[in-house]
């Protein structure tokens, strides 16, 4: 088979590359036949993924070949979406948000970035340079839906949000894993391919596994032991697992003392409570707990040499439900007293291509003290909380926001109280949308911007394998652009640097960097015409690499299936690389300090609520938040998500298989059909996310199914955040479940909040 410099020049040639739809990055055999992709396949010689992968990523090509994928510049005209050409696309924006500036505040003019966009390295990177041109500080992230928390008690800790310690799966002794599902989800903040088998090497290798989850999960099921837990209860558990790995001698007070300060904060804020009095709440016994504990306290006391070492982990079950920043506190509390921190078989630190941390924190980036104008929350990794966009676009001020841009993401499927943010999203004099398909926020744009998908650009792996080293066996991989972009689709690094020139400002506040880049931009239409004009973004790769000392792009393309870095062995963060003022860890941070004050109402109300329905989220292995639902055989033969339910609450409610249910808190009501599920705790029901297309026109497919979006029951507003981190209250909300009022046929049914 043939290689060339431009891929899709090729008749027909097998290429590989990687996944870049969530953090496992698989490696990728592609077939490509004249600039089209028509068969992926895992890369079995890949150093690290070794032949797994994913339906999701097996089939992304089909989903970016789609009928529905945009092609070419759209514009609002008379309440519809029509094609624009691009230069007339960018002149009319950049007049809007020259005449936005003149007569308000640059803050005036937001950007939210989704996830999409941070698996990418370039693309995120240019998006805050348009920011930094523009003067804006309004800047939203999918962050505050899911991870924050671990951004801000991070830098209380640790004195940076990127320092993120990572369970060292492959020689821990014990892993206890809270909310959670890496069979499904893979694993976060953690590149780690096969996630089963990973979990099942651990036990193999006589190592102890406990998942805690108001769920049987897939990853419960593969391997280890299932703990049910209430939703929304993890900070008790945490404080009774703290509580008795004291009680019991599990602390390593002097280590704990050369590396911190701070010590006595978390011993007096666990010492009233007892594995008995978590259990009151959280539904684990006490005698479940202290097993957890000393099989997790026995595994940390084994010397490394045979094999110890234990680490708890969360993920977005404990991050969204209500108290993630103290939970995730404890956590890492209890991970560092028990001497696991920094150690191999515990948790470790990695170090990505350059000090990043290092050279970030001596510049004064990403650990700001802004607040948000609307509430006062604090600014996190340069991120205001997503649960204020819609007060701050609705509330009248200096910097109230009148213009928005949308990139890598899709708001109103994932943020909270989406019914809401769609009234205040109308209420903008500018919205625009970078996308690939056009979702639900497209579909309310006032122009929606055509991007390049992964398989259409040069890429290496995303800000956290690259810069931070967040991986379970380290590797670099690069990859060229595969397939050729449909239509008039941009990249969205040079989509950023021609909104800059459309509106007047420079990419970075640089003129320099601008100058440099238009000229580059030029020169690459000038010498490359098959490529056209746009920013030339394997050089700047190139650039990335030479300049961290792994050679030139062109040197790690030769390494097709990816080049094995240097294992992470520990010993080198404690004392070494924490970047708090004194270099010790911050185990008494004052606002957490002050947050867990609250913690004995917050008991009470728990006590009170004891009998409540329990909502928490989900998501099937063939869909990927809110974005692959436009694929047939990724959405399967089920045409929308449903409410589980254990039978035992389905005949106390009165509900039947397959009939509906009205499902409601105090912001909306939304109606699904009803699917029992033994798998759940008693008192809990699950409803799976990233449903209701029913308004994304463009979506032929995704449009068809009846699903809702469960994010409408969610309350945003500054009082309903975490004040700490600024995130969202996404799972364990309370909710009443009955069987559906009014019509019942399925003619009636919308599949919308019943509130509107």
């Amino acid at each position: 088979m043939a290689t060339t410099m431009i891929p899709w020049v090729a008749v027909s040639e097998t290429v590989t590359s990687f996944c870049r739809i969530c953090e496992a990055l698989c490696g990728l055999e592609l077939d490509v036949e004249d600039g089209r992709v028509v068969q992926i396949r895992p890369d079995r010689e890949h150093v690290v993924t070794r032949g797994y992968g994913c339906i999701k990523g097996l089939r992304q090509h089909e989903l970016y070949q789609s009928d529905d994928r945009l092609r070419q510049p759209l514009r609002r005209e008379g309440g519809r979406l029509r094609p624009v050409a691009w230069d007339e696309a960018l002149t009319e924006i950049g007049q809007r948000v020259r005449a936005i500036r003149g007569r308000h505040h640059p803050d005036a003019i937001a950007m939210y970035v989704g996830t999409a966009a941070g698996f990418s390295i370039l693309h995120p990177i240019f998006a805050q340079g348009f920011m930094q041109g523009i003067g804006s500080r309004s800047s939203y992230s999918s962050a505050t839906q899911d991870c924050s928390n671990k951004f801000a008690v991070a830098t209380l800790l640790y004195g940076f949000p990127f320092l993120q310690p990572f369970p060292d799966i492959d020689r821990t002794r014990c892993l206890v894993v809270v909310g959670a599902n890496p069979a499904v989800s893979k694993w976060s903040f953690l590149q780690v391919t096969n996630p089963v088998q990973r979990l099942k090497a651990i036990e193999a290798r006589g190592g102890r596994v406990f998942v805690v989850d108001p769920r049987r999960t897939e990853s419960a099921k593969a391997a280890g032991e299932h703990v049910f837990i209430r939703p929304g209860t993890d900070v008790f558990f945490y404080l009774g697992f703290l509580h008795e790995l004291w009680a019991t001698g599990g602390v390593d007070e002097a280590r704990a003392r050369v590396h911190a300060h701070g010590l006595e904060a978390p011993r007096e804020l666990s010492a009233t409570w007892s594995p008995e009095r978590q259990a009151e709440v959280t539904k684990v016994p006490a005698d479940v707990l202290r097993r957890i504990v000393r099989a997790y306290r026995e595994a940390s006391t084994t010397s490394i040499g045979e094999g110890g070492g234990a680490a708890l982990y969360c993920s977005t079950g404990v991050n969204m439900g209500g108290q993630g920043s103290l939970a995730f506190w404890l956590q890492e509390s209890i991970n560092f007293l028990a001497g696991n921190l920094d150690r191999p078989g515990g948790t470790l630190v990695g170090k990505g291509i350059f000090d990043f941390p290092g050279f970030a924190k001596r510049r004064g980036l990403l650990v700001s003290r802004e607040r948000s104008r609307v509430g006062g929350l604090p600014v996190v990794n340069d991120a205001l909380p997503g649960g204020v966009l819609a007060d701050e676009i609705l509330t009248p001020g200096d910097r109230q926001v009148r213009a928005l841009f949308v990139t890598g993401g899709n708001p109103l499927l994932t943020m909270p109280n989406a019914g809401r943010l769609r009234r205040a999203l109308r209420e903008l004099e500018l919205l625009v949308v970078l996308d690939i398909l056009p979702g639900e926020t497209a579909s309310e744009a006032d122009f929606v911007l055509p991007c390049t998908s992964p398989l259409e650009r040069p890429d290496l792996p995303f800000l956290f394998p690259l810069w931070l080293g967040m991986q379970s066996r380290p590797y670099l991989q690069a990859t060229r652009a595969v397939a050729r972009p449909p239509g008039q689709a941009r990249d969205e690094a040079t989509i950023y640097l021609d909104l800059c020139r459309a509106c007047g400002v420079d990419l970075f506040g640089s003129k320099a960097a601008q100058r440099l880049l238009e000229a580059a931009s030029w020169m690459r239409g000038r010498l490359r015409p098959e490529l056209g004009r746009g920013v030339p973004q394997e050089q700047l790769l190139s650039s990335m690499l030479r300049a961290s000392g792994e050679g030139g792009l062109s040197a790690l393309l030769r390494h097709r299936h990816g080049r094995a870095r240097k294992s992470t062995e520990g010993h080198d963060f404690l004392g070494q690389r924490v970047l708090t003022s004194d270099g010790k860890v911050d185990l008494a941070p004052a606002p957490l300090l002050e947050l867990a004050r609250e913690l004995p109402a917050q008991f009470e109300r728990e006590r009170a609520a004891a009998h409540e329905l329990r909502l928490i989220t989900r998501r099937a292995v063939g869909t990927h938040n809110s974005w692959t639902h436009n694929h047939p055989k990724l959405v399967g033969k089920r045409n929308t998500n449903v409410i589980y339910v254990h039978p035992d609450d389905m005949a106390r409610l009165g509900l039947r298989e397959g009939a509906l249910a009205d499902v409601s808190t105090n912001v909306a009501t939304i109606r699904l059909p009803v699917e029992p599920c033994r798998d759940l705790m008693p008192g809990t029901v699950a409803v799976p996310h990233g449903w209701g297309h029913q308004r994304a026109k463009g979506l032929s497919v995704a449009a068809q199914t009846r699903g809702v979006n469960v994010n409408l029951l969610a309350a945003d507003g500054p009082q309903r955040l975490d004040p700490v981190s600024g995130m969202a209250h996404l799972t364990g909300i309370d909710v009443q479940v009955r069987p559906a009022a009014g019509p019942k046929d399925e003619s009636d049914w919308s599949g919308m909040p019943a509130s509107e």
